[in-house]
């Protein structure tokens, strides 16, 4: 009886190839295994009494998934909807948890400089929001919307008042661009700062090199070797770095690496050399540039705005100087310090190509944009 009431089950090519997938595939759910093997078990005739034997289930649950792949075809094998449990708790709750997280805990009373799961969680139930919530459940909640109160960004609002000026010339020496002209191919732009204090930190006991499963090892205890500072000054568009190493910063130390890059080619025949500094007290004001201007004619220096040094690009270089040469710190002296230093610039040099920089004047009026309405909105 139940073979000739049985549906009839026809599968195409398309079906035969996703249930054999389904069959085969080491990752698929146990529950789409077994109703793929009885479509598959049904398309081939045997009756649905056989199939249940054979796969150890109810002939009720063959019955089930094969009358609905006769009427849905692969559709059919997918669970209905259903409604659930019923939530724990209110949207309301919900929302002003995700509204408290995002407060700083001063602004609410809280002794804390941030807010983490449990605390939020404890706080929820301080006031009344809910009679009890575990921290997964605030966790799985933030989850949905990224809302991760524990972290930080840094950042400084503009307060020069020519920063948009200021920020978009060097943006356009970036860009090859000067007073809306385009750059010639013998005018170049150079990055140039300076990384102060670095310190020759000898340790107390000699490190252990990695090995399987362990991690480097370096002593924490040391002794100071001094401190130096290293100048340098990249070419953007070249990937060119010129550098040197100073006991200290200063209009000097400064002025001598003005020198080294402006004595060597190509920049000593160029047309122009664009120097783009911040305001470090060794090129800060209008007399950096009447004394640049004076010793070469054919050097300019451009001037960032106020605190925004993260406009230079010499900075990515110094970052890199610092993950890959200063980190962990572990020198002899202070001529080591510099030896490793001055070696890595010529490193660098051999492979180096241009910094995808992709911040342009559209970005820089976006983010001024974003910054007036921080400021309107905290009025």
């Amino acid at each position: 009886m139940a073979t000739i009431n049985a549906d009839v089950i026809l599968l195409t090519d398309t079906d035969k190839h996703e249930l054999s997938r389904r069959v085969g595939r080491v990752r698929t759910e146990v529950r789409d295994q077994v109703r793929a093997r009885i479509i598959l078990h049904a398309a081939r005739g045997t009756p649905n009494q056989q199939i249940a034997d054979r796969m150890g289930v109810h002939v009720d649950t063959v019955r089930k998934w094969r009358s609905r792949f006769a009427a849905d075809g692969l559709d059919g094998l997918r669970d209905l909807p259903r409604t659930g449990r019923p939530p724990v708790f209110a949207p309301a709750a919900v929302a002003e948890i995700k509204a408290l997280a995002c407060q700083l805990p001063a602004e609410t009373g809280a002794p804390l400089s941030r807010w983490s799961h449990t605390e939020l969680a404890t706080e929820a139930v301080d006031r009344g929001v809910v009679e009890a919530v575990s921290a997964s459940t605030v966790r799985r909640w933030l989850n949905e919307d990224a809302i991760k109160p524990w972290q930080h960004r840094s950042w400084i609002f503009p307060r020069d008042p020519d920063f948009a000026a200021k920020a978009g010339r060097v943006l356009d020496l970036y860009a090859r661009i000067w007073n809306g002209k385009p750059l010639s191919d013998d005018e170049y732009v150079i990055s140039a700062d300076e990384k102060s204090q670095l310190q020759a930190l000898h340790r107390r006991h000699p490190g252990l090199p990695p090995a399987p499963g362990r991690a480097r090892r370096v002593e924490f205890e040391y002794r100071r070797g001094g401190t130096l500072a290293y100048l340098a000054g990249y070419d953007v568009h070249h990937a060119r770095v010129i550098g040197r190493c100073a006991p200290t910063t200063g209009i000097t130390p400064f002025t001598e690496l003005v020198e080294q890059v402006m004595t060597c080619e190509p920049y000593a025949s160029a047309r122009r050399v664009f120097w783009v500094v911040d305001n470090g007290s060794s090129h800060v004001g209008t007399a950096s540039v009447k004394r640049m201007r004076d010793a070469w004619p054919t050097a300019q220096l451009v001037h960032l705005p106020v605190h925004a040094s993260w406009l230079n690009q010499v900075e990515i270089y110094f970052s890199i100087v610092q993950r890959k040469v200063v980190q962990p710190q572990d020198f002899a002296d202070l001529h080591a310090l510099e030896d490793r230093l001055l070696a890595f610039q010529d490193r660098y040099n051999t492979t180096a190509t241009p910094f995808n920089w992709r911040f342009g004047r559209t970005a820089l009026h976006d983010l001024l944009d974003r910054v007036n309405r921080h400021e309107q909105a905290a009025a």
